[in-house]
């Protein structure tokens, strides 16, 4: 059924209630897989252990660009040992982020760079954080050629259809989360209407973003199905088609 492919599930908006959710309450929602997304090096590893906990449970390792200038000497070797683990698909969640500037950006691009070459070393797909920082993803992802070398998304994609071509081009897939429902949205649906459909994906980015109707709550993967109900529509294809698209495509990108 539905492959959420960007969750954080370690977060602790989901400390009273994670075994719940994740034992019981998602597989019955139809969720069959759920990638659960490093951002800290501890993060990673907490990523780790819910894989291990949870046979539909996969994970990442990496540091989102809001934590960059907290990586310390060997951080990034130790994000290299964690990808032994069979549980580990992919990098990330690691980019750059302008709209906060959490870290200086010379130091995000460093750490980026750091870590983009981390996963071409050992060959695994990416997940990309990209906020207000369009021109430098692109030109740092065109010059690794990673997009066509291991892949990776593009997650909560944000830019309008002339971006989505370019990183398109580049052989990048597009995450599309709950903003898809959102009413003001119509860049990002002019985006699910032209995107390939062996390059899309569907995510939650819980514990944030959550769809309508239910927008400003704490979000879960059983929000998926708003998600591609929207995607759905957009593409005029059935329910279920657009979710077995999106499985599809997951599967395959991150190799399962």
């Amino acid at each position: 059924m539905y492959f959420d492919t960007h969750a954080h599930y370690d977060f602790e908006q989901f400390d009273k209630d994670r075994d719940e959710l994740l034992g019981q309450l998602l597989p019955a929602a139809g969720v069959s897989q759920i990638l659960n997304v490093g951002t800290t090096v501890a993060g990673s590893a907490a990523s780790i252990a819910l894989a291990n906990k949870y046979d539909y449970i996969h994970a990442t390792v990496g540091v989102h660009p809001h934590y960059a200038s907290k990586i310390k000497d060997g951080d990034i070797q130790r994000l290299a040992d964690m990808t032994l683990d069979p549980k580990v698909l992919a990098i990330g969640e690691i980019g750059l982020d302008y709209h906060y500037d959490y870290s200086p950006r010379d130091v995000q691009q460093a750490r980026f760079k750091e870590q983009l070459q981390l996963a071409l070393k050992l060959q695994l797909p990416l997940i990309i954080h990209c906020r207000e920082a369009e021109e430098d993803m692109y030109e740092i992802l065109k010059k690794s050629r990673a997009g066509e070398l291991v892949g990776g998304v593009l997650h909560c994609f944000a830019g309008n259809v002339v971006s989505a071509q370019k990183f398109l081009n580049l052989g990048w897939h597009i995450g599309i989360g709950g903003v898809v429902t959102y009413k003001n949205a119509h860049s990002l649906r002019e985006v699910v209407a032209v995107t390939p459909h062996d390059r899309l994906l569907i995510e939650t980015d819980c514990p944030y973003l959550t769809s309508e109707p239910y927008r400003r709550q704490r979000n879960d993967s059983s929000n998926l199905k708003h998600n591609v109900e929207k995607i759905a529509q957009i593409r005029d294809i059935a329910h279920s088609d657009a979710a077995q698209m999106s499985t599809q495509n997951a599967k395959k990108l991150f190799r399962l």
